[in-house]
C-alpha cells in the first residue's frame, strides 16, 4: 500500500489521450447500425470486417463532429488531411489494421479551459489546457474474456465485432495537467463540450468516453520529463483523479528510495484502489503507418466550415460566464446549472419572464435534482414545465404559500404538471398572514405548554424555535414564517 506523500520536491507531469464515441447512427466507413447493446455480431458487414475487394466510404456526419469539436477548441482544422493505416495485430482487429490519421489530422492545436472551484471559499481557478491534436478513426470489436469452460477446463475468449468500425474522435492533450484534480476536471469539461455539440453522450460507464492517462514526475524546476507511465482505460472521473494519485505518491516513492520507474503501462485497480502492471514497455511502437489508398484525401472549404461553426451552440464555459455576469449567480451554482444542456435550457426558460434567478437555480439544483438523482431520470423527463417553476417560484416571492408548502407540493407537481397555483387553491394552502390569526394561534400553543414558557422566562432561548414549530403545526405550515418568528418572541418576551 503506498502511502500519500507531503513530498514537495517533485511535480508531476500528466497529459490525457481520450476516445470519443461518437453518437451517429452508423459507422464510420459504412452503412451498419451502431446500437449500443445489440445482440453479438449482429451489426457487421464486409465492409467493417476488412473483406478483399471492399471500399470503406467516409460517413460524413464524423466529419462534422470533428471539425465541430475542433472549433469548439479553438484548434486550427486543416483544409486539407487524409487517413492512414495503423497496423498492428490483436483478435479484435479483423483487419489486422485500423484506419486512423497519423501525419495530417483533421484538427491541430487549441485549448480547453478548465474552472477549479474551492467549494469552502468559492475561490476559482481558470487554468488553459493545450491540445495537441484531435483526429478520427474507427474503433477495434470487443474481446470478452470468459472463465474455464465446463468440457475442457480451459479458459477462452470470445469476439464481439459490433463495435468494429465505430466512429471516435481521438483527443490528446499537451502534459499541462500537473494534478489529478486537474486532469478529471479536464475530462468532465470535454465530456461537457462533446454533449453540448451533441456529437457523443460522454457515458463512461458504456465507454463512450474512454481516457487513458500518461504521467511522470521530475524535481520541481526541472525542465526535462521524467519517466512516463500510462495508465489504461479509465471509466470514471474519481478514478482519474485517485489513479494519479496513488501514481504519484508510488512513483515518489520509487525515486526516494533511490531506485528507477519503469516505463510501463499500468491498470487501475478498483477494488484495491491502486495501479498495477500490465506490460512493459521498451520503446515507441513502430506501427508502419501509411496512407490509406481506399480513402480520398479530405478538403475542407471555408463556405462549409462557416456553416459548421455556425451550427455551434453556446459553450459550457461562456454560459457559466453569462450565468455569473448577469444572474448573479455563484461560479458553484452556475457550474451545476450549465453542466447538462437540457437543466440549462431548463433554466434559462424558467427565468424568461422574470423569475428571480436565484431562487431558480436553488429549486434545480437542490429539490429538483434529488429528485432526478432518485428516479434516475432526466430533467426533460420531468412533468413540472418551466413555466409551473415559474409560477411556483413567484407564489412564494408574493407570500401566496410558503416555501414549506413548497417543498410538500412539488412531488405532486414534479409527477403531474399541474399549475400550482390551482392545486394550492384546490388545498387550500394559501399562506396565513394576518396577524390576529396567527397571534390567536400562538397564545393557544402558549397556553399548551407552560412549562416551556417557564424554561423560556429563565434563559433558554432557544425555545423560541419549539413554539414557532407548534404554531407551524398547528396551521398546517401555511402561517408566515418570518411574521410568525416576529409575533413569538414579542409574545414570549411580553
Amino acid at each position: 500500500m503506498i502511502k500519500s506523500s507531503s513530498d514537495k520536491t517533485y511535480e508531476a507531469v500528466i497529459g490525457l489521450e481520450t476516445h470519443c464515441q461518437l453518437n451517429t447512427t452508423s459507422k464510420i466507413f459504412c452503412a451498419c447500425s451502431t446500437e449500443f447493446s445489440s445482440s453479438p455480431n449482429t451489426n457487421i458487414c464486409p465492409i467493417c470486417l476488412g473483406y478483399p475487394g471492399v471500399l470503406p466510404v467516409l460517413n460524413e456526419e464524423v466529419l462534422s463532429s470533428a471539425v465541430k469539436l475542433g472549433i469548439a477548441l479553438k484548434a486550427k482544422i486543416a483544409n486539407y488531411s487524409k487517413f492512414d493505416r495503423k497496423q498492428y495485430f490483436y483478435p479484435d482487429l479483423p483487419k489486422n489494421y485500423q484506419i486512423s490519421q497519423y501525419d495530417l489530422p483533421i484538427v491541430e492545436g487549441g485549448n480547453l479551459e478548465i474552472e477549479l472551484i474551492n467549494k469552502a471559499n468559492q475561490e476559482v481557478i481558470h487554468k488553459s489546457i493545450g491540445i495537441t491534436r484531435l483526429h478520427m478513426e474507427e474503433d477495434a470489436g470487443k474481446l470478452i474474456h470468459c472463465g474455464s469452460n465446463q468440457l475442457t477446463g480451459s479458459s477462452h475468449s470470445l469476439i464481439d465485432f459490433n463495435r468494429t468500425g465505430i466512429p471516435l474522435l481521438e483527443i490528446v492533450s499537451e502534459p499541462d495537467l500537473r494534478t489529478g484534480q486537474e486532469a478529471a476536471e479536464y475530462a468532465q469539461e470535454l465530456r461537457r463540450l462533446v454533449r453540448y455539440l451533441g456529437i457523443s453522450d460522454g457515458n463512461m460507464q458504456e465507454g463512450s468516453l474512454r481516457c487513458d492517462v500518461n504521467i511522470s514526475i521530475r524535481p520541481l524546476g526541472q525542465i526535462e520529463y521524467g519517466t512516463k507511465v500510462e495508465i489504461k482505460n479509465m471509466n470514471s472521473f474519481s478514478a482519474i483523479q485517485k489513479a494519479i494519485e496513488y501514481e504519484i505518491n508510488r512513483q515518489t516513492d520509487v525515486l526516494n528510495n533511490n531506485k528507477i520507474i519503469a516505463q510501463e503501462t499500468r491498470l487501475w485497480n478498483e477494488a484495491s484502489q491502486e495501479t498495477i502492471s500490465m506490460r512493459k514497455k521498451e520503446g515507441s511502437s513502430d506501427y508502419r503507418y501509411f496512407p490509406e489508398p481506399d480513402l480520398p484525401p479530405i478538403e475542407i472549404g471555408s463556405d462549409q466550415l462557416e456553416i459548421w461553426n455556425k451550427e455551434l451552440p453556446e459553450l459550457p464555459a461562456s454560459k457559466r460566464q453569462r450565468y455569473k455576469n448577469i444572474f448573479g449567480l455563484s461560479s458553484y451554482d452556475a457550474r451545476i446549472l450549465s453542466d447538462d444542456r437540457d437543466i440549462a435550457e431548463y433554466f434559462e426558460e424558467t427565468v424568461s419572464n422574470g423569475a428571480d434567478a436565484k431562487l431558480v437555480a436553488n429549486w434545480i439544483t437542490q429539490e429538483i435534482a434529488a429528485y432526478l438523482n432518485n428516479e434516475k431520470i432526466t430533467i426533460a423527463e420531468i412533468a413540472l414545465r418551466p413555466r409551473h417553476l415559474e409560477e411556483l417560484v413567484l407564489l412564494i416571492e408574493k407570500k401566496t404559500i410558503s416555501g414549506k408548502i413548497a417543498k410538500e407540493i412539488l412531488p405532486t407537481l414534479l409527477k403531474e404538471g399541474v399549475s400550482p397555483q390551482d392545486l394550492v387553491n384546490k388545498r387550500d394552502l394559501t399562506q396565513i398572514s394576518n396577524k390576529e390569526t396567527i397571534t390567536k394561534m400562538i397564545d393557544e400553543v402558549i397556553k399548551a405548554n407552560p412549562a416551556e414558557v417557564s424554561k423560556y422566562k429563565a434563559g433558554k432561548k432557544k425555545l423560541k424555535g419549539f413554539f414557532v414549530g407548534q404554531v407551524m403545526k398547528k396551521s398546517g405550515g401555511r402561517v408566515d414564517p418570518t411574521l410568525t418568528n416576529q409575533l413569538v418572541e414579542k409574545k414570549l418576551n411580553e
